[in-house]
């Protein structure tokens, strides 16, 4: 495999691994009758791709500082880690659902964390109004809720070796598409198959991890 593709297909691994949270967030929406509009859809997919941009300019920093040695074998580690979460990511999920009831008090202190959390577990609680429509304002609670797995990623990726305009144009991509499929087949397929997938973004994220290991 020639450096450039194999370039690409790293790019393209993980861009996928992130994109999938909007594509399962989006199929529990057309599920549930909500629509996203093609405005809300644009909001959220800037935020990702600009949580992403962040992630991925933050570890380029850390590449200058760190030897490059360091930089690949922390990337191939990160990745790894990351990966064998997010294989687990449903049961975790599952759990945090079953227990997700907090002290009145913080709730108060903390209501803008508290919603971001929620939204995490239940992606649609982001329709505050429930009017079946996703605002341009709802979109970005949203949006931002999908972009913490990013910010971690990111950064992970860009210690090793990743193409930082070729990951963020692709992410540009990757999100739109995955909330269109992800609404068309909650309508669609949603009731009749509940299959979980989210397991596919560790593995994803696994397999890039050990492409980067052959450069460490």
């Amino acid at each position: 495999m020639s450096n450039t593709v194999s370039t690409f297909v790293q790019s393209l691994l993980l861009v996928l691994a992130i994109s999938l949270d909007a594509f399962f967030a989006s199929i529990a929406y057309g599920n549930n009758k909500i629509k996203i509009p093609t405005q809300s859809i644009l909001i959220i997919n800037t935020i990702c791709t600009g949580f992403l941009t962040f992630s991925l300019l933050l570890g380029s920093i850390a590449k200058i500082i760190i030897p490059k040695p360091v930089t690949s074998l922390l990337g191939f580690i990160f990745l790894l880690f990351l990966g064998i979460y997010y294989l687990f990511q449903s049961l975790v999920k599952n759990y945090l659902l079953s227990n997700s009831v907090m002290d009145k008090r913080i709730n108060i202190k903390l209501a803008d964390l508290r919603f971001i959390i929620d939204i995490y577990l239940d992606e649609t609680k982001a329709d505050i109004d429930q009017s079946k429509n996703l605002s341009p304002h709802e979109s970005i609670f949203l949006a931002v809720a999908l972009s913490l797995d990013s910010l971690t990623v990111g950064f992970s990726s860009s210690l090793a070796s990743v193409h930082y305009l070729q990951v963020i144009f692709l992410s540009l991509i990757s999100n739109q598409l995955a909330i269109w499929f992800g609404l068309l087949l909650g309508n669609k397929f949603a009731k009749r198959a509940k299959i979980d997938l989210a397991w596919l973004s560790g593995l994803l994220l696994i397999v890039l991890a050990l492409m980067q290991l052959s450069k460490v």
